[in-house]
């Protein structure tokens, strides 16, 4: 029996179990701040459903449901984001791109709505 401080730690053999694989993230916080804030379309209350669902499965220790379920958890976490942040930045650059037509537009028109009055005139004599 060896009593010597510190001790060394002797590595495992090699023959030893697997290690485990890690428990699936279940993305319940990202849910919650897409329920909250970017509700796009009713996906960010799809995606807590979802994420739930992955945490209960989780606990219970179904590891390959968790997996599926956490999966679809974040893709519907994905779209949530994507479809708030996309479709404003798609709408500003529609109004800005609008604006700048509009603009363009009613400079070439200046000329058409303009009479300009000559002295030579033929039709006034």
């Amino acid at each position: 029996m060896d009593t010597s401080y510190p001790r060394e730690e002797r590595p495992s053999p090699k023959g030893g179990p697997p290690p485990a694989a890690p428990a699936p993230r279940d993305h319940l916080v990202w849910a919650i701040f897409n329920t909250l804030y970017m509700n796009f379309c009713c996906l960010g209350f799809v995606a807590l459903a979802f994420a739930v669902k992955a945490r209960d499965r989780k606990v219970s220790g179904d590891v390959e449901a968790a997996r599926h379920f956490s999966s679809k958890a974040r893709c519907y976490n994905a779209l949530a984001t994507a479809g708030s942040v996309v479709l404003p930045l798609l709408l500003g650059a529609l109004i800005v791109t609008g604006v700048i037509h509009l603009s363009k537009l009613a400079h070439e028109s200046v000329g058409f709505f303009t009479y300009q009055f000559s002295g030579s005139d033929d039709e006034d004599q």
